[in-house]
């Protein structure tokens, strides 16, 4: 049985020595996947994992000398070209996400691995920038801010490396950079980018516009849950006449103010947000675009901090660290595909490790 993980992943690079191959890397990489869907954390735990169910995984890998060692899978981990790694999943979630779905809203935003950390050798810890498809409900693809740079660096090279035509790209105020915008727009998508204070005079414009101007555009959604009731109040300006900077961000059509109100236990609290944006669309479509860009909070760093425990995680030799949030995201891709409802992550990952078939289905062999 195969996987659409061999016919992607079997091109990885292998960095190791020859003489030194006693396992083949393709069987490491999805060993690690499929232990990790089962609930695997470390290095050991995908050891024993594989050992408990060495006969069935002969039925998918090849495992010539039989499961591999906790000290192997750390050494392989942190060898492989962290690069060539993630263009391959880039291209095997292109092969799996559903390509009828029209102006995919795309999330960019960044996470640091906290528990990376090498103090004894002075290394921080990684910072991965991310790409999350709201409705494909996918991670789309992931690249690891260099040491001495930031999100802004990597956003640009990201983006360049996925498939964004016709996508609608909302990232938070640290993207929020001219060539960014730029970069979006030659790449024939539309972007949706928050205002703070790094864009200076910029914000101040922006603001002073909505309080002497009157919005072309108007939505306001009430949501009330588990005791708390948010009123969120959009309002849109396509009339940039006085807005200075108009010019030197491409493409620019619309500003956006969000109200957010809050009433908790009786106590509110109000939040105004702005945005600039390439789209000229009414404030009922900005609610959702705005409102899905949290997807990538709620739905994937969430899920890898209280699901899969990133936070917790301790690798820290070579790329292993890069590698490994990779191989999150391939399980965690694999787990959002299946369909079945009202299940959540965490109880699918414990009915995959319990029940074979169910393995097999979340494995679309």
């Amino acid at each position: 049985m195969k996987t659409s993980l061999h016919g992607y992943f079997s091109s990885l690079p292998d960095p190791r020595i020859h003489r030194n191959k006693k396992h083949l890397l393709i069987d490491i990489l999805i060993l690690s996947i499929i232990a990790v869907i089962c609930g695997a954390e470390s290095w050991d735990s995908i050891e024993m994992f594989g050992k408990s169910k060495e006969d069935f995984l002969k039925k998918i890998l090849k495992l010539p000398n039989g499961i591999p060692s906790h000290d192997t899978i750390n050494r392989v981990f942190s060898l492989i070209n962290a690069s060539k790694f993630e263009s391959l999943f880039i291209e095997w979630v292109t092969s799996i996400k559903d390509e009828e779905i029209k102006n995919e809203i795309i999330s960019i935003d960044g996470k640091t691995v906290r528990r990376s950390k090498d103090s004894f050798h002075q290394k921080s810890p990684i910072h991965i920038v991310s790409a999350w498809a709201n409705q494909n409900q996918l991670v789309l693809g992931q690249i690891k801010v260099d040491d001495k740079s930031n999100e802004i660096t990597a956003i640009p090279k990201l983006l360049e490396l996925l498939d964004i035509e016709n996508c609608i790209i909302t990232i938070d105020a640290m993207g929020t950079q001219k060539e960014i915008a730029k970069t979006i727009i030659e790449n024939k998508a539309d972007y949706v980018l928050a205002l703070k204070g790094n864009q200076g005079y910029l914000k101040e414009d922006v603001e002073n516009i909505f309080n002497y101007q009157k919005p072309c555009s108007t939505d306001e959604t009430v949501d009330k849950a588990h005791g708390r009731i948010e009123t969120r109040k959009c309002e849109v300006i396509t009339n940039l006449t006085f807005l200075e900077e108009k010019d030197k961000w491409m493409n620019l059509k619309s500003l956006v103010r969000i109200t957010a109100q809050r009433e908790i236990n009786g106590k509110s609290t109000t939040e105004k947000r702005l945005y600039i944006s390439s789209i000229d669309a009414n404030a009922n479509d900005f609610n959702s675009y705005i409102r899905k860009h949290w997807g990538i909070e709620n739905s994937l760093h969430w899920s890898l901090d209280v699901t899969f425990r990133e936070d917790d995680q301790r690798k820290r030799n070579g790329k292993a660290a890069e590698n490994f949030a990779l191989i999150q995201k391939i399980a965690l891709n694999l787990l959002k595909q299946e369909q079945s409802k009202n299940v959540s992550i965490k109880n699918k990952r414990l009915k995959a490790a319990w029940d074979n078939d169910f393995l097999i289905k979340i494995l679309k062999i």
